[in-house]
């Protein structure tokens, strides 16, 4: 069972920057596949971003160029820097782990972006 921990949302302007963070419970963090996904309003939820175990990356088209996924082995982490925001990236945006074949799931953080 792995538990995770996600924080940094919240209300920010239409170019504006926020970082989520996501800790992860467990003694083999830097075995997992981490993502972040996301889901906005009347939308299905979608990969954001995914970081794998030797820190190759894959990101949405959408999100090219503006967000950065990362991760600390050392503090169990994964962090979404998100840059240049728009009214459209409005969404619930949530951490996942994928161990083997399980994925797991934390609880969800609200972005906004509007002026």
């Amino acid at each position: 069972q792995v538990q995770l921990v996600e924080s940094g949302g919240g209300l920010v302007q239409p170019g504006g920057s926020l970082r989520l963070s996501c800790t992860a419970s467990g003694s083999r963090f830097s075995s997992y596949a981490m993502g972040w996904y996301r889901q906005g309003p009347g939308k299905e939820r979608e990969l954001v971003a995914r970081i794998f175990s030797g820190s190759t990356t894959m990101y949405a088209n959408s999100v090219k160029g503006r967000f950065t996924i990362s991760r600390d082995n050392a503090k169990n982490t994964v962090y979404l820097q998100m840059s240049s925001l728009k009214p459209e990236d409005t969404a619930v945006y949530y951490c996942n782990a994928r161990v083997v074949a399980f994925d797991y799931w934390g609880q969800g953080t609200q972005v906004t972006v509007s002026s």
